[in-house]
Formats: structure tokens, C-alpha cells, sequence
């Protein structure tokens, strides 16, 4: 089995007054485990379904291996779609319902047979093939969902939140489950979820969408470290977001990094200017910061966003050593909220101007007396330029 390549070429679905894609390009490279990620009425479903072939677009155009399969009817496309609420047959067994698709195409009795345990082996249902759905768990039925949609060896398979109905540590366990089945037979998986921890650990590239638009693509990594958009940025993960205007920007090389930029913002919740570093050259573009093609973009007075991850801030009770270093951020403030859970603690520091900001810190010893940092102790918070990042500008 392999995977085709599907391209998504400026589509756009309005239902009524409401447009749910708006001019939507996507490319999905062959055997990708591709991610559409955002929330509620973003339009990823609509697109998933679009591709499908259960819904058709106002405009644009879906290809599969450069073929134009818009005016195809849902089983004349060469993929298959694994639902949230699973569409088994309560009278079926197990081997039935996976073998299902096959009798439809008249197909032998040995040769059913034979892809039948093929997949339901590849799911690890063997024990199960005889069981009917409802002797099943949660999990057990979205396995023999996946094997039926597979027996018919599509080149693509579209998965619709199909973990949104398990608990927590199922949905963990059959995501990995997911992620081993991908790797062995090779075809494209277009995946929808709202859940952004679950797309980050699966998936080679993401699609984040919000109202009918895509507002970044890139691998898990970028989509974490570099979000294009502030709404990127709050909805991956948690962060610290502030309004800033660009100061000053300087030619400067911190220890152990090559050449780059310090670009000093002026933080008013903050109470000071803060450093924050580029790592570009000065003929390129200053993009891992902000969204813009050359370095004439960023100019004093400019306004931005700018974030920085909990997990990238250090919390301690005396002032760090910063070894004369310019490009260390260092506030002061007291711990409003300490919330210990187990591996780490979130901290959530008012800081001597009075904004809140909020510090992860990992537990990777073992805690005698509990966490150090306690509850209205005084503290100081730290983190080096290179980790706060530019998000967007902010058009006045």
C-alpha cells in the first residue's frame, strides 16, 4: 500500500451566511501523517469531508496524485474515512464487520478471509475477531473501525477525531497504536483533531486552522517554537503573551550561538525593556521572530507580539547569575498560585508591576520536603533572549 499525494487548491464552502473554508491551499506529501488542528467550527471538519467526497466545495479544487477527484462520489476515491462514533454493525462479529467491504465487492471466500486476518492482526484484535461490538471497549471498536476502512487498501485514510470518545489514558495509548500503524503500511492519514497534544505527538507536518482559514503549516516542532500568529501561540501549548513596541535592534552573538540581532522591546505590563534575540544574518529576513521578508521590517516603534513558553522562564529565590551577560530578561515579583502535579510545578508569579506571568518547572529530582518555591514567597524570574519569540505585527 502507498500513500498519494493530496492537494487542497484554494477551496472555499459557505453554509448560508457562514463561510467555514475561505480560499483554503494545503499540499500532503505522500505517506504523511498530516494533522488539521484547531478548534470547534474551524472548518476542519468541513474540509476533511470535502475531501472525503461527503461534501462539495463552492470553489476550488482536491487532487489526489494530480487528478481532480471533486466530481467523484465518496466510493470512487481512492480513500476511506474512520469516524468518531465508530458505524459498526451491532450484529456483526468482528470478522464480519471488517470483512463487510469485501462482500460488497463479491470478492472469494479465501480471499476475504485472508485480508481479513491480515488486518484485524494489524490491529490486534485477533483474540477478539468473534466477539460482537458490544463485548467490545471503547478502544477494541475504534480498532475494528480502522481495520474496515483499511481492508480496502486506500491510499488515503481520513481520521475524523476518532479518539474524542475514549479516557484519557486509552486516547494516549491507541494515538501511539495509530502512529506504529502509519509507519508499517506507508498510506497518506489525514487527521482531525482539536486536541493539540495529540497532533504534536503523531504527526510529520500540521495544518492550524481557526475561522475558514489556515493560519500556519509546519512540523511540530515550528508550529511549538516559531507560531506565525498569536492565536497559534496561545492555542499550541500554554504561553506568556505581551503587547511590545521594537526599541532598539543591535548586531550581537551570545554565548554559543552564531551571530544575530538583539532586538530590545519596550514591554509596558512589564515595566521595562526587554532583550530578545534574532538569530538571522543581516541580509536576511528576521522570520523566526516575526512573519516578515527583510530586516528593514522590524523598526523602532514597530508594534508586535511577543511570547514566551512557561517552560523556557527560570523561578528562583535569588537574583540568577547572568555573568554580565546583556541579553538576559530578569523580574522580581511574588508567587500568587503554586499548582504542584506531580512532575512539575506551574507557578504563577505576580510580578512587581503587578502582570501575571506564568513559570514551568520541572521536577527532575526527587523532592524531600516538597517544592522549594512555595506560596507568597519572593522570587525572581529569568529567561535568555533567544527564547522569547516575535509573533506577529500589530496593526495600529
Amino acid at each position: 500500500m502507498n500513500g498519494c499525494h493530496v492537494t487542497i487548491d484554494h477551496v472555499s464552502k459557505a453554509f448560508g451566511d457562514f463561510s467555514a473554508l475561505d480560499e483554503v491551499s494545503i499540499s500532503i506529501q505522500p505517506g504523511e501523517f498530516f494533522s488539521l488542528l484547531g478548534p470547534s467550527g474551524c472548518g476542519k471538519t468541513t474540509l476533511l469531508r470535502i475531501i472525503a467526497g461527503f461534501e462539495y466545495p463552492d470553489n476550488g479544487a482536491v487532487l489526489f496524485d494530480e487528478k481532480n477527484v471533486i466530481s467523484l462520489p465518496a466510493n470512487k476515491r481512492s480513500s476511506n474515512t474512520v469516524f468518531q462514533t465508530y458505524a459498526l454493525f451491532p450484529h456483526l462479529s468482528v470478522y464480519e464487520n471488517v470483512a463487510f467491504p469485501l462482500r460488497l465487492k463479491k470478492m472469494s471466500s479465501a480471499a476475504i478471509d485472508e485480508r481479513v486476518r491480515h488486518y484485524v492482526h494489524l490491529v490486534q484484535l485477533d483474540q477478539h475477531q468473534d466477539k460482537k461490538p458490544n463485548q467490545l471497549s471503547g478502544g477494541q471498536k475504534q480498532r475494528v473501525a480502522i481495520a474496515r476502512a483499511l481492508i480496502n487498501e486506500p491510499k488515503v485514510l481520513l481520521l475524523d477525531e476518532p479518539l474524542s470518545a475514549l479516557d484519557a489514558k486509552l486516547r494516549a495509548n491507541l494515538l501511539i497504536d495509530l502512529d506504529n500503524l502509519h509507519d508499517k503500511i506507508g498510506i497518506t492519514f489525514i487527521y482531525v483533531t482539536h486536541d493539540q497534544s495529540e497532533a504534536l505527538s503523531v504527526s510529520d507536518r500540521i495544518a492550524v486552522m481557526n475561522q475558514g482559514h489556515v493560519l500556519q503549516i509546519g512540523t511540530p516542532f515550528e508550529i511549538y517554537e516559531s507560531p506565525a500568529t498569536q492565536f497559534v501561540a496561545q492555542f499550541i501549548g500554554e504561553t506568556n503573551l505581551f503587547e511590545a513596541q521594537v526599541a532598539d535592534c543591535v548586531p550581537h552573538q551570545a554565548p554559543g550561538h552564531d551571530p544575530d540581532y538583539l532586538v530590545t522591546l519596550t514591554v509596558p505590563t512589564l515595566g521595562h525593556q526587554a532583550p530578545l534575540a534574532s538569530d538571522t544574518a543581516a541580509e536576511a529576513s528576521l522570520d523566526r521572530y516575526m512573519q516578515v521578508t527583510d530586516y528593514e521590517a522590524t523598526r523602532k516603534g514597530q508594534s508586535v507580539m511577543f511570547t514566551i513558553r512557561p517552560e523556557k522562564i527560570r523561578i528562583t529565590k535569588e537574583p540568577p547569575e547572568t555573568g554580565g551577560r546583556t541579553d538576559i530578561n530578569v523580574f522580581s515579583g511574588i508567587v500568587e498560585e503554586p499548582v504542584y502535579s506531580g512532575f512539575q510545578s506551574k507557578f504563577y508569579v505576580r510580578l512587581d508591576t503587578g502582570t501575571i506571568i506564568k513559570v514551568f518547572k520541572q521536577h527532575t529530582n526527587y523532592l524531600d520536603n516538597g517544592p522549594s518555591i512555595q506560596w507568597k514567597d519572593r522570587v525572581y524570574v529569568s529567561w535568555a533572549a533567544n527564547d522569547g519569540y516575535i509573533v506577529e505585527d500589530i496593526e495600529r
